[in-house]
């Protein structure tokens, strides 16, 4: 692996381990100042504090408050947007990899939903941003999700392992993607995937345990950790889920 992309990933994951927890914080587009993202700074201080390797965030951020007084952690600068005021399945890019340099990311994402409203313009795009970050050796995390019309169930292994193998046949160098619901499912979405695959939080859910047991058995499918949102940021004690979430994804 080229050296820039590897010093590079160091940061976004657990050097023991090689495990990755992260915090996307990029909801402010999508769904506006939701409850844990209206000071961020705070918010990141706390995750931060519980562990996780990386925040990731739009660069309008980075530049207003991305970080407070707290413990150092890795930064991801997200490269696509899109509202649920148009069609909700449809990104552009609002970022460049070299606006990503100049704010200090030590990696970028870009969002791609698999049967959504602009999926050509969204497929050329991640091939576009996958040969910038070869020639500036920044990582590429590719969401790969499986949205659109066409799609009857975006947590059905079929649509998930395309989407995911898709990410990686262009120039990703991980993937988030959602999990299928079981282990003999999701070991199919690993198996076919030759990068690592980090598994989405999704939606706030109720119930604790559940939550940490799909990111068990998703670890022991061979995930390479969590990229998880509302369900650390929302969190009654923000520290504290992103602690125990950390110490479920290196095995602790």
């Amino acid at each position: 692996m080229e050296m820039g992309k590897k010093v590079r990933l160091e940061r976004i994951m657990d050097r023991h381990t090689k495990k990755m927890v992260i915090v996307p914080m990029d909801h402010g587009v999508s769904s506006g100042p939701l409850k844990g993202i209206v000071n961020i700074a705070e918010t990141i201080d706390k995750v931060a504090e519980g562990g996780a390797n990386a925040v990731l965030l739009h660069k309008g951020i980075v530049k207003n408050g991305h970080r407070g007084y707290g413990k150092d952690i890795g930064l991801i600068i997200h490269l696509s947007g899109g509202t649920p005021y148009n069609d909700p399945t449809s990104k552009i890019l609002v970022c460049s990899v070299k606006e990503a340099i100049a704010l200090g990311a030590d990696a970028v994402s870009i969002h791609v939903n698999i049967g959504g409203g602009n999926e050509s313009e969204m497929l050329s795009d991640l091939g576009k941003i996958s040969a910038e970050c070869e020639e500036y050796g920044m990582p590429l995390l590719a969401m790969m999700y499986a949205r659109g019309k066409n799609i009857t169930d975006e947590y059905d292994v079929k649509f998930i392992k395309h989407a995911a193998r898709i990410g990686a046949e262009l120039g990703a160098d991980i993937i988030k993607t959602n999990y299928t619901g079981s282990k003999e499912t999701f070991k199919d979405v690993i198996g076919g995937c030759p990068i690592p695959v980090v598994v989405a939080g999704g939606p706030k859910l109720d119930s604790e345990e559940k939550f940490l047991n799909m990111i068990i058995d998703a670890i022991d499918c061979g995930a390479a950790g969590v990229a998880i949102g509302r369900n650390i940021f929302q969190a009654e004690d923000i520290a504290e889920a992103t602690r125990k979430i950390c110490k479920v994804v290196n095995g602790k």
